[in-house]
């Protein structure tokens, strides 16, 4: 399915290969993408490689930043009808030897940065639109020494699917994306441990149009008010 040449996307996480992959093939239907992302270079980079796409830079841990993404990506493109959140940390140790910070980090980013973002986009989103955040398998498939990485994944996923019914009045689409294992490198940058020995990781680009466009161009739209 194509996206018209008047809707308007938002892109969070787009320096990162899921996030990347993702403002690539709505910009390639023919949305107008506005992207976020930690990393000023890589954005700067990718906003011209995509034909100069606005941008913005964000910190997970500024929360107020993150609720702010999706009134300035409305702004900058005159509305908006598509956000993605594709942002995300990994850590693997046993419970016990977590440190706070670490924890808090996991949490942080995956967890309370991806909410801030829906809860602004929620905001400004109006009848017909969608909103597609990443999660993972790891929520369905917690493994050893993932307790607290799985612990904030699963808090995202269960928060993603009490707002969808929220929402759903509204006719707005809240999907949750349990992306599989990606031969992308994310699960051997942890910011803490060493990942388990895991499967053959999908291709990203295949990965991202089966679990993350595929669904949510099917949603757009298709939401109704009841």
């Amino acid at each position: 399915m194509v996206v018209d040449s008047g809707k308007r996307a938002l892109v969070v996480g787009a320096t990162g290969s899921v996030g990347g992959l993702a403002a690539e093939a709505l910009r390639a239907r023919g949305a107008a993408t506005a992207l976020a992302g930690r990393n000023r270079e890589r954005l700067v980079q990718r906003a011209e490689l995509m034909g100069g796409c606005p941008y913005r830079r964000f910190e997970a841990y500024d929360l107020a930043s993150c609720a702010g993404l999706a009134p300035w990506a409305r702004d900058v493109l005159g509305g908006l009808d598509v956000v993605v959140v594709a942002v995300g940390a990994a850590g693997f140790s046993v419970a016990r030897d977590v440190p706070e910070e670490v924890s808090e980090h996991l949490l942080t980013v995956n967890a309370q940065a991806p909410m801030a973002v829906v809860r602004g986009a929620l905001r400004v989103l109006s009848t017909g639109s969608a909103v597609s955040v990443v999660t993972g398998a790891i929520v369905d498939r917690p493994m050893l020494e993932t307790a607290d990485y799985a612990a904030s994944k699963t808090a995202l996923a269960t928060w993603l699917a009490v707002v969808g019914r929220e929402t759903r009045r509204a006719g707005i689409s809240v999907l949750d994306v349990r992306m599989p294992h990606l031969a992308n490198g994310f699960a051997e940058r942890p910011v803490m441990g060493h990942a388990p020995v895991l499967p053959a990781g999908l291709d990203p680009a295949e990965a991202v149009e089966t679990h993350v466009i595929a669904p949510l161009m099917a949603s757009l739209g298709a939401a109704a008010p009841r």
